[in-house]
């Protein structure tokens, strides 16, 4: 799902981390048909400039969201990749990474029937719902600072492979986290002073939070760095397809560069691995975590790669121990039914479970407050 607000679109070029240099300091100037909002239709210009900052006070009109192309990368296809970005209160930023399925196989991968987003999206005008609905004085983060990372290489945004061939002439690009590294360039140059960063995404852009979640305590170590994966927790950690699928995704490339990590390889980088690795690093980052308890996407995609025999339920109370016994203090915030994911639909704000409203836990995990899981009781009716 991509949804996010546009108030006026900038299109501007930003080196990136898939460029030769992988510098992110500077943009290009705005290209001269932005209205098309296609980074396939802009020229780079040879003037490099800043993008203003956008302050944020109440008599002003909300802050633009902003294209950029990031030089060099590209998605599933081939095609160009670029992400938003939003600039408001520079102390308090969310870094946000899409969903959209996955693919490991010719059948998964098949673009004329794709189980994933093959192309980033270029149209965000439709959504303002959930995170990205900033005109609703119940959004917590509406004032934040945001950068949104679209998805469209079905890697869960952990693939640096390249031209991987699934046979009858499907190629795919898994360059899932060379391109989510912009995201974390951005952050690091645009919002150096940030003292509060929410690390977040649903769905697919889930799965990586709790590993950019760590690379981004890193980047800023006197920081409020906080990991809320929506949607993602359901996933079991088997060595046996990590390596398999994580062979074909290149997960290996992302595998950083942390005691934690010594010697872990693919086998060992599976989706609930993640938070240990990262929280054993870094353990001031705070955590929580959002699903509901029979998730259809999730039992879906564990069917498809050969994972069907446990309920998510029941898989999600697994990895909330697994967590658990890493020394994590996980929140979770479990709904009952087969919705999938929170964060960015409009359900966010009237969501309750045991008399918790979902939006009123997220906002007390934002500031700090001390909260406890919610756990839905009759988990399998309608959320």
């Amino acid at each position: 799902m991509r949804r996010v607000l546009i108030m006026g679109v900038a299109l501007v070029l930003l080196a990136s981390a898939c460029g030769s240099d992988g510098d992110t300091q500077t943009a290009g100037e705005p290209a001269s048909n932005a209205d098309t909002a296609s980074a396939t239709d802009t020229t780079t210009t040879s003037a490099p400039t800043t993008i203003p900052p956008t302050t944020t006070e109440a008599s002003e009109p909300t802050p633009s969201w902003v294209q950029i192309n990031a030089e060099g990368c590209v998605c599933s296809d081939g095609s160009d990749y670029t992400y938003w970005l939003r600039e408001a209160d520079p102390t308090r930023v969310m870094l946000f990474f899409d969903g959209g399925g996955a693919c490991f196989s010719a059948e998964t991968c098949n673009p004329d029937d794709p189980a994933y987003s093959t192309q980033a999206d270029d149209n965000m005008t439709e959504a303002d719902t959930g995170v990205f609905d900033l005109a609703n004085p119940a959004n917590p983060v509406a004032n934040w600072s945001m950068i949104f990372m679209p998805y469209c290489t079905g890697d869960v945004h952990l693939g640096t492979n390249t031209e991987v061939d699934y046979g009858d002439g499907i190629v795919v690009n898994h360059l899932g986290y060379t391109n989510a590294e912009n995201g974390l360039d951005a952050l690091i140059s645009r919002f150096p002073n940030a003292e509060q960063i929410l690390v977040t995404g649903s769905s697919a852009g889930g799965v990586p939070t709790p590993l950019f979640a760590g690379l981004v305590a890193d980047a800023f170590p006197d920081a409020d760095v906080m990991g809320l994966p929506d949607g993602s927790g359901g996933y079991p950690s088997n060595p046996g397809l990590n390596a398999l699928i994580g062979n074909l995704w290149g997960t290996s490339g992302a595998i950083p560069d942390w005691t934690s990590t010594a010697d872990v390889t693919a086998a060992e980088f599976g989706i609930p691995d993640l938070y240990g690795l990262a929280a054993t690093e870094f353990p001031a980052i705070r955590w929580a975590r959002f699903d509901h308890a029979y998730d259809g996407t999730q039992a879906t995609f564990s069917a498809l790669a050969g994972l069907a025999d446990s309920t998510v339920k029941a898989v999600l109370d697994i990895n909330e121990a697994l967590a658990e016994s890493s020394g994590i203090d996980l929140d979770v915030y479990v709904a009952p039914g087969t919705e999938h994911t929170i964060l960015a639909r409009p359900e966010m704000y009237d969501l309750e479970v045991n008399g918790t409203r979902f939006v009123d836990w997220f906002s007390a995990f934002l500031a700090g407050d001390d909260i406890s899981d919610v756990v839905c009781v009759d988990c399998e009716q309608p959320g």
